[in-house]
């Protein structure tokens, strides 16, 4: 159309169309005066109604779209991206651009490159095209920039807090921003200092004992720092910390047969120690008292194992070994481990944490432990016998092959009976004696492993005295308290009872509150 106009203007004998600005357009045109507008880029006709496109061109498509990322000192969630562009030459000349991201359609106008589109959503990754816009329309969309993530300042922590002495493990939790938290401020309340943590968890030191603190924290990366976290929960410092125990030493092994005479008898529990409030301790006495003990301080624990199986002709059971909980200026718990049964017919129970079972009749049980367990059975006098092993809450001098019982404890949150003594080994045609909470049966069976458990006399063999006895079961210490742990060796197994903290370890180990 417009080569049609050029060509009327020449048959007419206009000569060249007069061309400028906007404010060069003829001051008192008349209808069908042309003029083109280099402000605007196109040619135009006066009418009635004004001043027109002679012809209408929409805009070309933008070009080498590319998105820079602008992070700094932006809040979370509210990122920011540069778009930079070419304006395209194919079309008419655009008086606007749009960008919009992908995902999220975020959109931000502008009349030149680059734009700057806001409130971006952190750590997300976005592409981003941009449209071009005149009197006449709307260019399509560009080819889309490389994806570029949106970083912020981090998100406002969360605080968790747990008491370790005079000081706080603060656990602290959050998102990032899109870049990595280099940084946290933490701040006390009531205040004592403000600290920097590199890591998390970290230990805030320097509080006052028996005084409540929360504490609340910044986090900062390489864009700036976020707002401030709500209060963590409450912790009071302490320099000391209250445990319950249950402290149980490993159980004796029972004692082997002869042929065609009588069995052995069971070993005895391993001494058992409580101070759970409203249980008892072995032997038949009460819980004992709590233990108190030093934070910052590394205390040993040991689990005694089991008594060993034997084997041969009418040989005594192994003792078990004690089980304890030492260091700092405490007096050691500790506990005796648990007799070894008493050999056929003709050796007595050896004494322990509880006593061992007698070999017969006519040899009685090892004695106990004041305060950790009984003493064992006599071995039953019509049938050789062996006696039973005594146990934490029961035991006798009577004739009597079965095991004594046990103590059920909940101190783990679950009730657990443990430290039964080992049942005594039957001659020829006659019972073979039973345990409970732990110990193993007669027979030569062999105790439940951290129970403390007795291990089981040998029945009478005929021809050969080659069967094993029952090994005893190997001790455990269960430590509970209001108070996490710093540390600990020999792998416990932690429960966490609504704030109690419950580590039971089955193999030797350490704990520093």
């Amino acid at each position: 159309m417009e080569g049609s106009i050029m060509a009327d203007l020449r048959a007419s004998g206009l000569g060249g169309v007069p061309k400028g600005a906007t404010a060069d357009r003829p001051s008192s045109p008349s209808v069908g005066d042309v003029f083109y507008n280099g402000d605007l880029g196109y040619m135009e006709m006066y009418t009635a109604q004004g001043w027109f496109a002679a012809t209408p061109i929409n805009p070309g498509i933008p070009t080498s779209v590319v998105a820079t990322n602008s992070g700094s000192s932006r809040a979370f969630n509210n990122g920011r991206a540069s778009v930079a562009f070419n304006v395209g030459t194919d079309g008419g000349l655009p008086t606007s651009f749009t960008v919009t991201s992908s995902p999220g359609s975020y959109t931000a106008s502008g009349s030149t490159s680059p734009i700057l589109v806001t409130g971006l959503q952190s750590n997300t990754a976005y592409t981003y095209s941009v449209t071009a816009t005149n009197n006449f329309g709307t260019s399509l969309g560009s080819t889309a920039s490389s994806a570029v993530t949106a970083t912020t300042v981090p998100a406002a922590p969360s605080v968790s807090a747990a008491s370790a002495g005079q000081s706080a493990i603060l656990t602290l939790t959050g998102a990032t921003g899109g870049s990595a938290i280099t940084s946290w401020s933490i701040v006390s309340s009531p205040v004592t200092t403000t600290q920097t943590a590199s890591s998390s968890p970290y230990t805030f030191t320097g509080l006052t004992d028996g005084t409540t603190y929360t504490f609340t924290a910044t986090a900062t990366n390489a864009n700036g720092t976020s707002t401030a976290s709500s209060a963590s929960n409450s912790v009071i410092p302490a320099s000391t910390v209250t445990l319950d125990y249950l402290v149980i030493a490993g159980g004796g092994s029972g004692a082997t047969s002869a042929a065609s005479t009588g069995g052995g008898g069971g070993g005895g529990a391993g001494g058992y120690r409580s101070s759970f409030t409203g249980e008892v301790s072995g032997g038949g006495s009460s819980a004992q008292s709590k233990l108190q003990i030093s934070m910052g301080t590394s205390y040993t624990i040991t689990v005694g194992g089991g008594g060993a199986a034997r084997s041969g002709s009418r040989v005594v059971g192994s003792d078990g070994t004690s089980s304890s909980i030492s260091g700092g200026a405490i007096s050691t718990i500790s506990t005796v481990g648990g007799g070894g049964g008493g050999g056929m017919d003709n050796q007595n129970g050896r004494a322990g944490g509880s006593g061992g079972g007698g070999g017969g009749p006519s040899y009685p049980g090892g004695s106990g432990t004041a305060n950790e367990g009984y003493q064992g059975y006599y071995g039953e006098g019509s049938g050789n016998t062996g006696g039973g092993g005594g146990g934490a809450s029961g035991g006798s001098n009577t004739g009597e092959s079965n095991g004594g019982p046990g103590i059920t404890s909940s101190i783990t949150g679950s009730a657990v009976g443990r430290a039964g003594g080992g049942g005594g080994g039957a001659y020829q045609g006659y019972t073979t004696g039973t345990a409970t909470d732990g110990g193993g049966n007669g027979g030569g069976n062999n105790a439940s492993i951290n129970t403390g458990g007795g291990g089981g006399g040998v029945n009478t063999t005929t021809g050969g005295y080659g069967t094993l006895s029952g090994g005893g079961g190997s001790g455990v210490v269960i430590i509970r308290a209001a108070q996490q742990a710093s540390s600990t060796t020999g792998s416990p197994s932690v429960t966490n009872l609504s704030g109690n903290y419950v580590y039971q370890f089955n193999n030797s180990g350490s704990i520093t509150f």
